[in-house]
């Protein structure tokens, strides 16, 4: 790769990085207070916590509080028990809450001249944004845990330059073909009830992009542009720049979390890309029975960075 490519791509991935963080810091805002409650979040899978302006001494008793989803205000839960210590106050429950969804938490007179108590809980908007990037480039990786766009993979892992490479412009094709699929899924096919036509028109939407990339490659880098060969075109039926729009869409994801899912996914081929270019750079220097030179050696190793991804089953950030 030529230094001019290579500041090229840099610049590329720092307007991308800029733009995300940018959109993060206006999208992200706290939660709601009734003034009394300072703030509230979610504990561990079945608790909620309330901050208050000052210590609760007399605590109610759990069927005082009545909580339920916003979204299904018929289906309501008592605690099981609660607790206070100094300002913080939590609400154990029995079961596992489903955090996805804000809750409402609603209680009688905490403080005498306080009034009822009527508060939103919701997860962490910025937490919730980091759990789709991490989600996509580790807990569900599309190369190791899900077996997406092995082709593109295995074809273009022998270097570290030439993985790099395609790493980098999988996720500039990635991240514009999934916020033209947005906008196109957000104000044609949905309003238009059109949704059944949405594989055709992605794919359509992802051939312009890679067109575009494969125009411009060609003209500032023909060298990059030979070492890719065949799999640059491959990346228009791609399965994983295909599933993202497809996910995006069954999910409902608003703009920014389309952004950082397709952060996270084409974060998560790059590093695929590399580690792997990594390691079949080595093996060129390893003893290695004859039958397994090749492409069988290349999937054992595949399958070892599957397990090792298994490891980050499980996480989840709040």
């Amino acid at each position: 790769m030529s230094k001019k490519t290579r500041d090229i791509l840099i610049v590329l991935g720092a307007a991308v990085v800029i733009f995300g963080v940018t959109a993060l810091i206006m999208l992200f805002g706290g939660g709601n207070s009734d003034g009394f409650v300072t703030s509230q979040t979610f504990g561990q899978t079945n608790e909620i916590v309330l901050t208050t302006a000052q210590p609760v001494k007399d605590v109610p008793s759990a069927e005082a509080f009545t909580v339920f989803e916003e979204n299904d205000p018929d289906i309501q839960m008592h605690p099981a028990s609660v607790s206070a210590d100094g300002k913080a106050l939590k609400l154990t429950f029995a079961e596992p809450l489903n955090q996805d969804n804000p809750h409402m938490v609603k209680a009688p007179e905490l403080v005498p001249g306080v009034g009822p108590l009527s508060v939103e809980v919701s997860r962490s908007y910025w937490g919730y944004l980091l759990s789709i990037l991490i989600s996509a480039l580790l807990i569900n990786n599309y190369v190791f845990t899900k077996y997406l766009g092995l082709c593109v993979f295995m074809g273009t892992s022998k270097r570290k330059s030439t993985a790099t490479g395609m790493g980098i412009v999988f996720m500039i094709v990635m991240l514009v073909s999934a916020v033209m699929s947005w906008l196109v899924n957000r104000y044609v096919l949905v309003p238009y009830h059109l949704d059944f036509l949405q594989v055709v028109v992605f794919i359509g939407l992802v051939s312009l992009t890679v067109q575009a990339v494969d125009t411009i490659l060609r003209k500032i880098n023909p060298i990059l542009f030979n070492a890719f060969g065949v799999f640059l075109v491959l990346v228009i039926a791609n399965c994983i720049i295909i599933a993202v729009p497809l996910y995006m869409a069954s999910n409902q994801y608003n703009l920014i979390e389309t952004v950082m899912l397709a952060l996270g996914a084409g974060g998560g081929f790059l590093l695929a890309l590399y580690l792997m270019s990594s390691v079949r750079e080595r093996l060129e220097l390893a003893q290695i029975p004859e039958s397994f030179k090749g492409l069988p050696i290349a999937f054992i190793v595949a399958g070892q960075f599957a397990l090792a991804f298994l490891g980050f089953s499980g996480l989840q950030i709040h």
